[in-house]
């Protein structure tokens, strides 16, 4: 040993450490280079900090800290690095700066290199959604309810503060005109108290009253303006963590207490081909139906194209995501929440129609005939227009109680352009090809979420809001790319 060996004789030839060295070597990081102003103090190699932090999460190490050991003390690592020492502080600056809104460039020209090798292709995209827990406070959470109905009260509680003031000062408010409070500011409310409190000044007020307007005058305004603050930041959706702003709270599949507590966290949907993530992104609805458009936008944005086929499970068959993907020219083997049903024969009920006559025929032989047409709008503004059938009479039927609600006669209302998006999607998952992708689709996509929250043990996110999230995405969705590729 008075001739230290080489690091690189220590190492297996078809090592991951050398794969993934190899492959960061192959792709250009021109976006991460753009990002530095140039100037000061010399700063490591961003191609080196990459490798360093690829390899870091192939090898289920999240840690900045304990890359930086791992640094010092693992022969992987020193070799990847160039025996280069960063700290965790240059590590993780790295990690949630320099790679923000850059790291989806370089994530896909891996998948272009797994394309050029025949081993991924982007013409069938496989496609599903898992709950990952933000790194958050799971009990600072602020809820959009919580906020209307705060506001709600002190409309209330003013009206009735005004509304009493009237009464016993009449005459200090004879040029004001009758106030309603139904819409508030805190500008508004604060001039009312005061006129309020000017009013009753030199009138013998009850002590609580008098409590409860200096309460208001100390507190109202100022919550108001928390609330505004709060519902700028809610936007469409009803909650949101005050440790991580970009996280919405919602029930989690790692449910220990099973209580079915909310949890601080973001709907993270891949895409795969072949077991391989070819398309990431993070969103703050919990529901997967109102993200399968901007999932595809963000592929089709990534490699200038559509998938040509789109599979996907239940949880995205809507109409407005149906139409998105014909009009897009992607075939669409995704079910619609009853095709299990009617698989299997489970329907509760059984209407036919009659398209001569446009109406429906009920089990039991009662016509329904169409009543009206009225439009429903969803969570993103699609317009679904629906069509009421109304039966003539129910009285007297047998199978009343089970079919109707109250005294009123038996309705349907039908989405006709969606029975036809329907039909088309059972025709093609009942095809020859529809049950093979319908097959493939869990062992594609539920084996990339076990590996990632099993064996890789990550689910939780370390950085907090959605830009970084998005990098750990990323350099999850490389890692694991390359350690298939190394396999």
């Amino acid at each position: 040993m008075l001739l230290p060996p080489s690091l690189d004789d220590l190492i297996e030839p078809n090592h991951p450490v050398r794969i993934v060295s190899r492959v960061i070597d192959e792709i250009s990081i021109a976006p991460i280079v753009d990002t530095y102003k140039g100037g000061g103090a010399s700063s490591y190699d961003p191609r080196m900090l990459l490798k360093v932090l690829v390899y870091g999460y192939l090898c289920n190490i999240f840690s900045s800290r304990k890359i930086e050991t791992s640094l010092k003390e693992n022969i992987h690592f020193m070799w990847i690095s160039g025996m280069s020492r960063p700290d965790h502080n240059t590590i993780n600056r790295f990690r949630s700066e320099r790679l923000t809104n850059v790291l989806k460039e370089i994530f896909s020209q891996v998948v272009m290199l797994l394309v050029d090798a025949g081993q991924i292709s982007l013409k069938e995209a496989y496609i599903d959604g898992t709950k990952m827990e933000a790194n958050a406070n799971r009990y600072s959470f602020v809820w959009g309810r919580a906020i209307r109905t705060n506001e709600k009260r002190i409309s209330e509680q003013l009206q009735q503060l005004w509304d009493y003031t009237q009464k016993i000062a009449a005459e200090e408010l004879e040029d004001v005109d009758d106030e309603n409070f139904d819409e508030i500011d805190p500008d508004k409310v604060r001039s009312t108290i005061e006129r309020i409190d000017s009013a009753l000044k030199s009138k013998p007020v009850d002590k609580k009253l008098r409590q409860k307007l200096n309460y208001a005058k100390k507190n109202w305004p100022k919550n108001l303006e928390r609330y505004e603050e709060q519902k700028g930041v809610l936007g469409e959706r009803n909650s949101f963590s005050k440790t991580d702003h970009d996280a919405t709270f919602m029930r989690m599949k790692e449910d220990h207490m099973r209580n079915r507590q909310l949890k601080p966290g973001y709907n993270l949907q891949i895409s795969t081909n072949n077991q391989f993530i070819v398309n990431y992104s993070h969103h703050p609805n919990p529901t997967d139906t109102n993200t399968l458009t901007s999932h595809l936008r963000e592929f089709e944005r990534l490699y200038d194209r559509m998938p040509e086929v789109a599979v996907a499970d239940a949880g995205y068959g809507s109409e407005e995501n149906y139409l998105a993907l014909k009009s897009a020219g992607v075939e669409a083997y995704i079910k619609y929440n009853s095709f299990d049903r009617k698989a299997k024969g489970k329907n509760r009920q059984d209407f036919t129609y009659d398209e001569d006559r446009d109406c429906y025929c009920c089990p039991a032989e009662r016509i329904l005939r169409r009543a009206h047409i009225h439009h429903r709008k969803t969570a993103t503004d699609f317009i679904q227009e629906y069509v009421r059938y109304e039966s003539i009479d129910c009285r007297g039927c047998q199978m009343r109680k089970q079919c109707c609600r109250g005294q009123r006669n038996r309705t349907l209302d039908i989405n006709r352009r969606l029975v036809l998006l329907k039909a088309e999607a059972h025709s093609r998952l009942t095809s020859e090809e529809g049950i093979y992708y319908r097959r493939k689709r869990p062992v594609e996509v539920e084996s990339v979420f076990a590996n990632i929250k099993h064996n890789k043990g990550f689910r939780r996110f370390n950085l907090r809001g959605m830009a970084k999230t998005e990098v750990e995405t990323g350099l999850l969705a490389m890692a694991h790319n390359i350690a298939k590729m190394a396999a």
